[in-house]
């Protein structure tokens, strides 16, 4: 029988790494701002449409605004925690899933003991078991 797994991805912080997750929070705070402009033009739109409550335009689309705005705060988090790390630690980056085989008499804490895999600048480095 095959089950499915959840196995960590940790990256080794590298110059290289840290210039590419830099620049992947930069990007994702640009689009979450361009989305907070795109809500604030579609609010204007619908204010100015005859029969539709403006105080309901307002609240729906502010709370999506602060939404926006909570996850870019959190990427300056991020951003800011990413600049003061050292050189050569790991962090998890992201989470896959495994396929393993169970058999009969397979010790069942040792398959669902954490497994990691461990990357430096795209390369796999090791696996951890």
């Amino acid at each position: 029988m095959k089950i499915i797994k959840k196995v960590l991805v940790k990256q080794i912080v590298t110059e290289k790494s840290r210039k590419k997750l830099l620049n992947q929070f930069n990007k994702q705070k640009m689009r979450l701002e361009q989305e907070c402009q795109q809500l604030l033009f579609e609010k204007k739109k619908l204010q100015n449409k005859p029969g539709v409550s403006k105080q309901d335009v307002t609240r729906r689309f502010q709370n999506e605004i602060t939404k926006r705005r909570e996850k870019m705060d959190l990427i300056d988090f991020k951003i800011e925690q990413m600049e003061m790390l050292e050189l050569g630690v790991e962090i998890v980056e992201d989470e896959v899933e495994a396929l393993v085989e169970v058999t009969k008499g397979m010790n069942w804490e040792e398959i669902m003991s954490e497994q990691s895999i461990v990357i430096k600048d795209g390369i796999i480095v090791r696996i951890d078991k």
